[in-house]
């Protein structure tokens, strides 16, 4: 599945003001970049490192005025969405060295409150695949999904009591849940095609039988068209953009994701 996204965003800047932007979105197993445009307005010098999770992150300090970023990606994405029910559970002392954070709590994932309700939700299902999918289902099912609210960031046990959430809340909740049954869970941070109303999306992965699955609990059934930007412990970990000093909100945001054809 061919698609074209990315985003533009402008702020008005009233002094001098350091940023860490997280908005290139890199080849991996699930997506392949074949063209990338990301212009700066004005044109501002900028560097690039990899964080600890693999993320591509950008540096600058953006001058006074108005200041602008304007991405856009040609991307390719599986046809369909991997599922495996009944893949098994991978126990805690075989799993590779570099998944184990991912088995932590984390600022917004309170994994080790959460233990009862997780053995709740999955009770009498398999271990593994089928808990992580029990957990995504109880959540789309018992959660109240809100698009339109532009909420201050809460922790998942905040998104347990009050029952209604933005879709960064949903993917705290399930990484949490699966965490507290010693399945490594993290947040993923991007595009996804035909979102309404369109914005940045957050969803989860779990690692199971070997390997990372996506799960969402936005949707009541998986389907293409998932680009991801960012992976993280939580949403501390994949902010789109940081900045550091007086407050500042951008004045315009807009994101796109179109589908193009299949000989792109």
């Amino acid at each position: 599945m061919w698609l074209k996204t990315g985003c533009q965003i402008a702020f008005d800047i009233n002094i001098p003001t350091p940023f860490m932007l997280m908005l290139r979105p890199r080849s991996g197993a699930q997506q392949w970049i074949e063209l990338e445009k990301y212009i700066l307005t004005p044109s501002t010098p900028i560097v690039e490192f990899t964080d600890i999770y693999g993320n591509l992150c950008q540096r600058l300090i953006a001058p006074v005025g108005l200041f602008s970023i304007n991405t856009s990606v040609q991307v390719k994405t599986p046809e369909v969405i991997d599922i495996a029910p009944g893949a098994p559970f991978v126990p805690v002392q075989f799993l590779p060295d570099a998944v184990l954070s991912y088995l932590l709590p984390s600022r917004y994932c309170e994994s080790d409150v959460l233990v009862n309700v997780a053995c709740e939700i999955t009770d009498g299902y398999l271990l593994g695949y089928d808990q992580v999918a029990a957990i995504s289902q109880w959540i789309n099912t018992n959660i109240r999904y809100e698009t339109q609210i532009n909420d201050y960031l809460v922790s998942a046990t905040d998104v347990y009591q009050r029952r209604w959430g933005v879709c960064r809340d949903f993917a705290h909740l399930g990484i949490a849940l699966c965490r507290s049954l010693c399945i490594p869970a993290r947040m993923v941070v991007g595009y996804l095609h035909g979102l309404s109303p369109m914005d940045f999306h957050a969803w989860f992965e779990a690692y199971i039988d070997g390997r990372w699955y996506t799960f969402d609990a936005t949707q009541q059934t998986l389907k293409p068209g998932y680009v991801v930007i960012a992976y993280g412990r939580d949403a501390a970990d994949v902010a789109v953009f940081n900045q550091f000093g007086p407050a500042i909100f951008p004045i315009s945001q807009n994101v796109f994701v179109e589908q193009l054809g299949n000989n792109c």
